[in-house]
């Protein structure tokens, strides 16, 4: 078995409350955890901010590429001009 390690963080008293009364709060907390891992912007890794070479990435990468919202979801997403399909 894999040596396990021990993550501790602060909470405010109202979530305390909320998961102190949770069967397994530490599979919950994993789960959690995992789960927004999986949403983490990939050319930010979730700091909301682009360094000076990402910006220049992301600018040349912009030259071929716009963002559009969905019609039917409101989201915004990436389109390639050069793509034949559209987001559906």
């Amino acid at each position: 078995m894999k040596k396990q390690e021990i993550v501790t963080f602060k909470v405010d008293r109202n979530l305390f409350e909320i998961i102190q009364g949770m069967p397994n709060r530490s599979e919950f907390i994993r789960s959690a955890v995992l789960a927004a891992l999986e949403g983490v912007c990939p050319l930010c890794n979730g700091t909301g901010i682009l360094t000076p070479n990402q910006k220049q990435h992301w600018d040349d990468f912009s030259e071929a590429h716009s963002m559009e919202t969905c019609e039917d979801c409101q989201e915004r997403y990436l389109v390639c001009s050069c793509a034949e399909h559209h987001h559906k």
